[in-house]
C-alpha cells in the first residue's frame, strides 16, 4: 500500500492541444459513428434477409459485425464527450466497466477472426471436406466459444481490478479508460495483475497471429497449385478481405505494443488506437461486403424489392 488521498473519479485528457478543432472533430467523429453503425447493422440485416448467405463466412461476419457495433459504442461516446467539455469525469465503477467491455470486446475479435481464418483454411484446402466439417453446429460452437473465452479471460482480471483501492493522480492521458493508466492510480501491489496481463495478451494477440499465419500459408500454398490464374484469383479473393482486415489489426496493435519503451508516446499510442477503435470498426463493412458481388447483389435485391411491390 502507498498513502494518498482516496479518488473516486477519473480525469480523460481525450487530445489536449487541439483548440478550435472540437467542433469540427466532434462531427467527423459523430459521422464515423453514425457509419459504423449503419454499416455493421446494414451487413446483419442483409445476411439475415438473404437465404444465399446463410454461410459460414458470413455467419462469422455477423458475429464481427455485432461486436464492432458495441466495441465502437463503448468508446465512441465518451470520447465525443471530452470535444465538448472542459474536463471530463468518468466514475471509478464507470472506468472500469469501459474498461471491461473495451478489452472483451478486443480479446472476442482477435478470436473472432483467428476462427474466420480457420474457416478459409477449410474451404479453399479441404473444399470437399468443408460441408461435413462447418456444420451449423460447430459454427455456432466456434463463435460462441469465442465470446465465452474472451469474456472469461477479461472478466477474471477485472475481478482483481476493482478490489484495488486508488489514490493519487486520477487524470487519464487518454480518451477511454486504458489499464495501464488505471494500474499506476491503485494504492496496492498490481504485481499480479500485471503478470496476467501479459499472459492474456500473449495468448491472445500473438498465439491468435501465429494460428493465422499458419492458415495461410497453407491457404496460399494451396492457391498456388491451381493451373489456371483466373482459378487462383477468384480462390484468393474470397480470403483477400479477411486479410486486409487481420493486416490493419495486428500491425496497428503490434506497432503500438512491441515499440521499445525509449521511442514510446503517449500521443502517438492515441493515434494508433483509434485506427484500432474508430476506423478498423468503420472499414469493416466496406472491406468484407461492399466489394463482395453476392452481398452487393444481395443489396439491390433489397432496395428493388420495395419498389416492386410498390409497382403491383
Amino acid at each position: 500500500m502507498r498513502n494518498g488521498t482516496a479518488i473516486t473519479e477519473f480525469i480523460l485528457l481525450g487530445f489536449p492541444g487541439i483548440q478550435g478543432l472540437q467542433v469540427p472533430l466532434f462531427i467527423v467523429i459523430l459521422l464515423i459513428y453514425i457509419l459504423t453503425l449503419a454499416g455493421n447493422g446494414l451487413i446483419i440485416v442483409i445476411v439475415w434477409a438473404e437465404p444465399r448467405l446463410q454461410i459460414p463466412m458470413y455467419f462469422f461476419l455477423c458475429n464481427l459485425a455485432f461486436l464492432e457495433i458495441w466495441y465502437t459504442t463503448t468508446i465512441i461516446p465518451k470520447l465525443l464527450e471530452t470535444f465538448v467539455v472542459a474536463k471530463t469525469v468518468i466514475c471509478i465503477p464507470c472506468c472500469l466497466l469501459q474498461a471491461f467491455f473495451h478489452f472483451f470486446l478486443g480479446t472476442t475479435e482477435f478470436l473472432i477472426l483467428t476462427i474466420m481464418s480457420f474457416d478459409r483454411y477449410l474451404a479453399i484446402c479441404k473444399p470437399l471436406h468443408y460441408p461435413s466439417i462447418m456444420t451449423s453446429n460447430l459454427c455456432l460452437q466456434l463463435a460462441l466459444s469465442s465470446w465465452v473465452v474472451g469474456f472469461t479471460i477479461v472478466l477474471c482480471q477485472t475481478m482483481l481490478l476493482i478490489q484495488l483501492p486508488f489514490c493519487g493522480n486520477n487524470v487519464i492521458n487518454h480518451f477511454y479508460c486504458d489499464v495501464g493508466p488505471i494500474l499506476k492510480a491503485a494504492c496496492a501491489d498490481t504485481s499480479i495483475l500485471e503478470l496476467l496481463g501479459l499472459l492474456a495478451t500473449i495468448f491472445v494477440i500473438p498465439g491468435s497471429l501465429l494460428f493465422t499465419i499458419i492458415s495461410y500459408i497453407y491457404i496460399l500454398s494451396t492457391i498456388l497449385r491451381i493451373p489456371s490464374a483466373a482459378g487462383r484469383q477468384k480462390t484468393f479473393s474470397t480470403c483477400a478481405s479477411h486479410l486486409t482486415v487481420v493486416s490493419l489489426l495486428y500491425g496497428a496493435v503490434l506497432f503500438m505494443y512491441l515499440r521499445p519503451t525509449a521511442h514510446s508516446s503517449f500521443k502517438f499510442n492515441k493515434v494508433v488506437s483509434v485506427l484500432n477503435t474508430i476506423l478498423t470498426p468503420l472499414l469493416n463493412p466496406f472491406i468484407y461486403t461492399f466489394r463482395n458481388k453476392e452481398v452487393k447483389g444481395a443489396l439491390r435485391k433489397a432496395m428493388t424489392r420495395p419498389k416492386t411491390q410498390h409497382a403491383k
